[in-house]
């Protein structure tokens, strides 16, 4: 399995006016635990887009199980289990500062050729990182 983590603070401005976590944020962790775990293999998502190739998002699930609050040091973890052919599945764990699994889920990626904006493989650049790590 390829993983990675990332340590982030809770933001006053990513809270409520309960000092709890908007829902809406998870994704963003997911997202922003996704890019640094491709920028720590080497091979960073605007590397992918020079290349001429863009990942949308197609789909993402989400599960919330406890809140994360103003003041909370989390934890995003992102893995990746599969080799990905046409989309990429990267699962994602958001815990807080006690272990504490606050969030889980997934987000799948398409692969999009840049200029004409049809779907392609996976590039053979993501696919060696991946492969040499799972």
């Amino acid at each position: 399995m390829f993983s990675s983590e990332l340590e982030l603070d809770v933001r006053y401005y990513e809270t409520d006016q309960m000092g709890i976590v908007h829902h809406s944020n998870y994704i963003r962790y997911f997202e922003c635990g996704r890019s640094d775990m491709m920028e720590k293999a080497g091979l960073p998502i605007n590397k992918i887009e020079e290349a001429g190739v863009v990942l949308p998002v197609v789909g993402v699930e989400c599960r919330y199980r406890q809140s994360a609050k103003m003041g909370d040091r989390i934890r995003i973890v992102s893995m990746i289990d599969k080799v990905p052919l046409a989309k990429l599945v990267v699962n994602s764990k958001v815990f807080n500062q006690s272990g504490v699994l606050l969030c889980e889920g997934k987000v799948t990626l398409g692969f999009l050729d840049a200029n004409t904006r049809r779907p392609v493989r996976c590039p053979d650049s993501l696919l060696k990182v991946i492969e040499e790590r799972i």
